[in-house]
């Protein structure tokens, strides 16, 4: 997917370049596609849930700006935070103003699963579950993965370990992420279509996750 293909009008096409700049090549679990996919993902649930498309679609834009300097400091950093500071002066040059850009900036603080405000606004609303959805499912499996490798983690630690276990570390492995936080998130959707959305691919991930266990049981 490209930026093009969101048929964004030219102030967000401006925006989303911004945005891109600030993402390294290096990670890709929390990339600029990643970033695409969520923003496509506010344009199909904003569109029903009534939500401010230009605001909605700047917010998803933005709100993983700030990725970078959190995995440089091993999560000690919360990017939506870094984000939310990194988005004002890019925001400078846009349209929005006032209660919008507010909003904006809301949105990216609050769009985090384990920390930060709660989404207070419909446009929060769409693109917490948007960023969630993303998570899930076949996707989010893959970037489990991907995340655990760029973390240096191993391939399986078990459920014996995951009590002393840590973020960034070599037990931080795609199981891991599955019963810390993704298995949770269908339940923490906060509009119908996300939950919709998050129902189909939750079922797919549980039956990944069995399959998973019963492969690795197999070599013990």
């Amino acid at each position: 997917m490209k930026l093009a293909d969101l048929a964004l009008p030219p102030p967000l096409v401006a925006l989303g370049e911004k945005a891109r700049r600030c993402f390294p090549p290096a990670r890709g679990s929390h990339g600029w596609d990643h970033t695409l996919r969520v923003a496509r993902l506010c344009q199909r649930i904003g569109s029903i849930e009534g939500a401010d498309p230009e605001v909605l679609l700047a917010a998803a834009l933005l709100h993983d700006i700030g990725r970078e300097r959190q995995d440089g400091n091993a999560g000690a950093v919360c990017h939506a935070e870094a984000g939310a500071d990194m988005a004002q002066p890019l925001l400078a040059a846009s349209p929005f103003r006032n209660g919008r850009l507010d909003n904006i900036l809301h949105c990216i603080r609050a769009h985090r699963f384990r920390r930060g405000p709660a989404p207070a606004t419909i446009e929060a609303r769409v693109l917490f579950d948007a960023d969630k959805i993303d998570a899930i499912g076949a996707v989010g499996v893959a970037r489990a993965y991907l995340f655990a490798g760029e973390v240096g983690a191993r391939l399986h630690a078990g459920d014996e370990e995951l009590a002393e276990s840590a973020p960034y570390s070599e037990s931080d492995t795609g199981y891991r992420e599955f019963r810390v936080k993704l298995r949770h998130i269908r339940e923490r959707m906060l509009t119908a279509e996300g939950r919709r959305l998050a129902e189909e691919r939750h079922r797919f991930m549980e039956q990944f996750f069995r399959q998973f266990i019963l492969e690795i049981d197999a070599l013990r």
